[in-house]
């Protein structure tokens, strides 16, 4: 009853202070970026709350409990990634002040095309995030609360998706501070209480397989450097993340909030992996899957344990929100207004991106409720984004200047070669298609930008 009240009382203050936070949106530019304003230390809570999803947290500790730390270290690869984009992408995001999507960055050297095509891709993208995030939030309720998963997931999007829809950017960065706290106390403490039960680390380094503490028993190293690979450019600037690089008051204090963010996550993705070694040297049968959950039912006392579920809900509900503005930021930024003869008025798009927001969080409900496992789609969704966006979008960002022409036969190469290299061909040697697809829409952008360089780009 205590870690209930504890749950509740939770729930009930994201709800307030999100609609507490949307107060006073009254334009598009404010349901995406806000003001602009944001310091270098809400950068970096917000960012981390919105990648620290159910995958790297509750999946980390499942793939961990299965084939030990190696998945920590693949994990890292999200985590170098986040330093490259501090070090290269956000010193320069103060070229793009008046943009407020990634399609309005790409518009600037692809054009009307480049700029649907990449809010359409990013929908897809957002919404499959989104629908996991809805999935998993389910699951936490079920585990830990004691709801059917359908309350469970009625509940927390409910609460998402209110907030969400009231005050867009605002009332998601500041619900995202509160869950990054929340976070980065409660999976810790819960690391500390496991290895504690176990008899400490000594102990537990003795319990668990020989295996689970090396990188090569259950991968190969060019498994191992794939998995790593996909981590780096799977999520690699999508919507949300460049919303997040546009907030800041200046490209310093994005550059710092992104840094501080990828240094927070390799500790953070280690605590969260070694909740799966703490499950397996308990009770090494267990359910993967049910790793976290058995960690935190298990050894947890009455009212800490409440604090931790009340994290893990935080963790979904930071990625969702997120996931859910972006979404609609995308169909009205990258669709609607470019395919429009006229675009939205500033107060038309915001209603039109509010009344977006709850389609899509509904729907992402909707299909949570219908089918528990949506990995599949997510990662179908996921393939995509990087072997067609990524390469262009850096390109444009870093300065590199290049045509349409470019960036659709780099996306057409990149394409063709994830769908050969993982559907026809299975991906051989372990290496992911998305790998693949990303370094062949590199070479093709490269040498349609070499070819334009001498012999004059297209008007």
């Amino acid at each position: 009853m205590i870690d209930q009240v504890i749950v509740v009382a939770y729930l009930v203050v994201v709800l307030v202070l999100g609609l507490w936070a949307g107060r006073g949106i009254r334009t598009l530019q404010a349901f995406a970026v806000v003001n602009r304003s944001y310091s270098s230390w809400v950068i970096f809570a917000t960012l981390a709350a919105t990648f620290i999803g159910g995958g790297f947290t509750s999946g980390n500790a499942a793939k961990v409990f299965l084939f030990g730390i190696a998945n920590i270290v693949a994990l890292w690869g999200f985590s170098f990634k986040e330093l490259l984009i501090a070090a290269f992408v956000a010193p320069r995001s103060g070229a793009f002040r008046n943009c407020i999507s990634v399609g309005g960055i790409m518009r600037r050297q692809y054009g009307r095309t480049g700029q649907v095509i990449t809010g359409l891709l990013g929908i897809m993208v957002c919404a499959g995030i989104t629908g996991a995030q809805v999935g998993a939030m389910g699951t936490v309720f079920h585990t830990f609360v004691g709801t059917s998963r359908e309350w469970g997931i009625a509940i927390g999007c409910g609460i998402v998706i209110a907030y969400s829809t009231f005050g867009g950017m605002n009332s998601v960065v500041v619900t995202d501070i509160l869950q990054f706290i929340l976070l980065a106390i409660s999976m810790p403490l819960a690391l500390w209480l496991g290895i504690r039960h176990v008899g400490g680390t000594e102990a537990l380094v003795q319990a668990v397989p020989a295996g689970h503490l090396s990188l090569f028993s259950h991968m190969t190293p060019v498994a191992l450097a794939s998995l790593f690979l996909s981590f780096v450019l799977g999520e690699t600037l999508v919507p949300p993340y460049v919303q997040r690089l546009l907030i800041g008051k200046n490209p310093r204090a994005v550059a710092e909030g992104s840094l501080f963010a990828g240094l927070f996550s390799i500790p953070f993705f280690a605590v969260t992996g070694m909740l799966g070694l703490v499950a397996v040297a308990i009770q090494p049968d267990l359910d993967s899957n049910q790793a976290m959950p058995f960690v935190v039912n298990t050894l947890l006392p009455v009212g800490l344990k409440g604090l931790v579920i009340a994290g893990l809900i935080s963790i979904v509900m930071s990625s969702a929100d997120s996931f859910l503005n972006a979404a609609a930021v995308a169909l009205i930024g990258d669709v609607i207004n470019p395919l429009r003869r006229q675009e939205l008025s500033d107060r038309q798009g915001l209603w039109v991106a509010k009344i977006a927001t709850l389609l899509v969080g509904l729907g992402a409900v909707l299909f949570a409720m219908k089918i528990e496992n949506v990995l599949d789609i997510l990662l179908f969704t996921y393939n995509f984004w990087a072997p067609v966006v990524l390469v262009p979008l850096v390109a444009t960002i870093l300065g590199v200047k290049a045509n349409r022409k470019t960036f659709l036969v780099g996306a057409f190469c990149g394409v063709v070669a994830l769908s050969i290299w993982h559907w026809l061909l299975k991906d051989p040697q372990g290496i992911d298609g998305l790998v693949i697809g990303v370094a062949a829409n590199l070479v093709a952008f490269s040498a349609m930008h070499r070819i334009d360089v001498l012999t004059g780009p297209e008007d």
